[in-house]
């Protein structure tokens, strides 16, 4: 079975359909999808999806595109979500959080300062609790990185990653998994494509990022999580291997990277 590593299940295109789009994925054999928060607003949204989808689990925190608005009173709302969800099966982690780098606003003085103290924050919140962290690294890897080291979370995801093969290899060097979707299906990615190509299978997840980043073949439509057993397929395309080879790679990679997540299949056993 696949699993999505992120998808926005309660995103506005998804409409009042997240709980079909949901099963409309587990239909086409994905076992899990981790339903990602962006902000203290939709905490309850993507908890009370994994509480009545099977197939969902989520993580809770603060996007960077969500800073701006946010304020400091969130972080240690953050904080008490997670210590609460904790007791939680359904719950694997922190994110969406990281840098923004490419959104003109963020790129403001005042605005990459607030962006660098909640990222710090949130790594912080993912150590003390011994959780992984799915990160945002748009124009951004180099920065996120010098917070890593800084503040050593347990695991993560550099999620719908593009850097350079020496950052992708400092990324592994902290423990990290790469997150590739549907930006590798579009044959003028080339740099995507060289990494999800030369990179050692073993460090690779896949996602969907749904409703947005659609593959070649839907673009410019509305992704969903459905989706994911062809990007798996395009993937083994691009490595020259059997699906099934890259099947349980992807999956192996994915418990190893979200330790709550193997635990919960676990249990589900």
């Amino acid at each position: 079975m696949w699993i999505d590593t992120h998808c926005h299940l309660d995103a506005a295109e998804f409409g009042a359909g997240s709980l079909d789009v949901a099963a409309q994925a587990a239909g086409a054999g994905v076992s899990t999808i981790v339903a990602m928060a962006v902000d203290v607003g939709n905490f309850e949204a993507v908890s009370s999806l994994a509480a009545r989808a099977p197939n969902v689990t989520y993580a809770l925190g603060i996007h960077p595109i969500c800073v701006p608005q946010a304020r400091d009173d969130d972080l240690a709302l953050l904080r008490g979500a997670v210590e609460a969800a904790l007791a939680d099966p359904n719950f694997v982690g922190v994110g969406e959080i990281g840098l923004d780098f490419f959104i003109p606003l963020l790129c403001e003085p005042e605005m990459r300062a607030k962006q660098e103290r909640f990222l710090r924050e949130q790594l912080r919140i993912a150590r003390d609790f011994d959780l992984p962290v799915f990160m945002h690294v748009r124009r951004s890897q180099d920065q996120v990185l010098k917070h890593l080291r800084q503040i050593r979370p347990a695991a993560g995801i550099a999620h719908a990653f593009n850097g350079s093969f020496q950052q992708a290899q400092n990324f592994i060097d902290l423990g990290f998994h790469l997150g590739f979707g549907g930006a590798m299906t579009f044959t003028r990615a080339l740099q995507i494509r060289r990494l999800a190509t030369e990179l050692p299978l073993s460090v690779i997840v896949l996602e969907t990022d749904a409703p947005d980043i659609a593959p070649s073949w839907i673009h410019p439509g509305r992704n969903s999580p459905d989706q994911l057993p062809a990007i798996g397929g395009a993937l083994a395309g691009l490595r020259g291997v059997e699906l099934d080879e890259v099947r349980a790679a992807v999956h192996r990679n994915t418990l190893a990277a979200i330790p709550r997540l193997a635990a919960r299949q676990a249990l589900d056993k």
